[in-house]
């Protein structure tokens, strides 16, 4: 599909590609950023994905309005369940996933960007849940997962009013890491990027699905799958390549990726 363009490597990039519709999200597109992820889990060479939308205005701008509007009861559970899948699949991958946003975030975008590990924003950015002006609500797992990224408070504010924030409060409010100028976005994004590929592979996987455990369990269910995951790392190969770099004040050579 040349609506979403996938650039393979050891930091994979994503990129949905219909600037003409500021990078809307439509059932095709969807369901091709769902296959695309599908070959992601597969492939050990990837280390770390980046998430962004083509051109200078918007990183998702939303679900296709157009689209949505001709969908029946049963469509739009459908779109909404195909949405939920790929959001569950950015945060079940065991590599790092990055948003880096680019423009408007709306929406969907902001359900796509809250299911990456981490954001990155440009100064444009704008994020928001606007669902409620077009008598909807957010169907992608924003109901869910914005309150776990910047309190409940704020989340009914944004979800109820439908209102926009800039980068600046989504960096204040927790829901961005880092707010950039917008020509720095994507070389701050692969920075980012080469840094977490510098780790150790197996140590960000146990630690991205301990992070996941803290969303999913209780806390006393995800203190015992820390345990199990702190205890996984001591069989590990790298736990004693670390160690003992450290212990000898050199870099460490990591043979899991």
């Amino acid at each position: 599909m040349e609506e979403l363009l996938f650039d393979k490597g050891e930091i994979a990039t994503m990129t949905v590609n219909r600037p003409k519709a500021l990078n809307a999200l439509n059932p095709a597109v969807v369901q091709e950023m769902a296959k695309v992820l599908r070959d992601v889990r597969h492939d050990r060479s990837i280390r770390v994905l980046i998430v962004t939308g083509a051109g200078d205005r918007a990183f998702i701008a939303g679900a296709d309005i157009a689209a949505m509007a001709q969908m029946s009861v049963v469509d739009g559970m459908e779109f909404c369940r195909l949405g939920h899948r790929v959001a569950a699949t950015f945060e079940d991958l065991p590599i790092p996933v990055i948003a880096a946003v680019n423009g408007f975030a709306l929406g969907g975008g902001t359900e796509v960007a809250l299911a990456c590990d981490l954001i990155v924003a440009s100064e444009k950015a704008r994020f928001g849940q606007p669902e409620i002006n077009l008598g909807l609500i957010p169907g992608f797992g924003g109901t869910q997962r914005l309150p776990h990224r910047i309190g409940q408070a704020r989340a009914r504010e944004l979800i109820m009013t439908g209102d926009m924030i800039d980068a600046k409060t989504a960096y204040e409010w927790g829901l961005a890491n880092k707010v950039v100028a917008p020509e720095q976005l994507m070389a701050e994004a692969r920075a980012l990027a080469e840094k977490l590929a510098s780790k150790s592979g197996f140590a960000l996987r146990q630690a991205k699905a301990a992070l996941r455990a803290s969303f999913t369990m209780t806390e006393s269910e995800g203190l015992l799958y820390e345990q199990s995951a702190f205890g996984l790392t001591f069989g590990s190969a790298d736990k004693a390549e670390g160690t003992q770099a450290f212990v000898e004040k050199r870099a460490p050579k990591w043979l899991h990726r």
